[in-house]
């Protein structure tokens, strides 16, 4: 299996809801995000996929998310912005941008700081 990945950083600010101490109260992170996809065969050129494209499509992401609260972007609107959360909608927005070319998975990361993040991992052809 072989894989891509291109990583971003962004700031923004978010609460929690739920039993999640003074996370409940707005604070920011700077967020970096990680995007990795994975097939099993290369392309005649010799790689996976266009990194450019990858770089493209979080890039869009991170532009949407910089600097906002994460509570009022569309999509997270009506979402506890967790960091599970949010990766799931990274997810969703990059694999909406590279579906169809004959990769496997895509896994979305969100680190919150150096030590903790959260990931999704789903397949993207059939």
């Amino acid at each position: 299996m072989y894989e891509v990945g291109v990583i971003a950083q962004f700031e923004a600010a978010h609460r929690l809801e739920g039993n999640f101490g003074p996370a409940t109260r707005m604070h920011r992170h700077t967020y970096r995000l990680e995007a990795i996809v994975s097939g099993e065969r290369l392309q005649a050129d010799g790689t996976l996929f266009d990194i450019t494209r990858l770089q493209e499509a979080v890039n869009a992401i991170v532009a949407d998310l910089h600097y906002r609260d994460l509570g009022t972007v569309a999509g997270l609107e009506n979402v506890n912005t967790t960091a599970e959360n949010v990766a799931r909608y990274c997810w969703d927005r990059i694999a909406a941008a590279i579906r169809g070319v004959g990769l496997m998975t895509l896994t979305v990361r969100i680190w919150e700081n150096p030590q903790a993040f959260a990931s999704y991992q789903s397949r993207l052809e059939g």
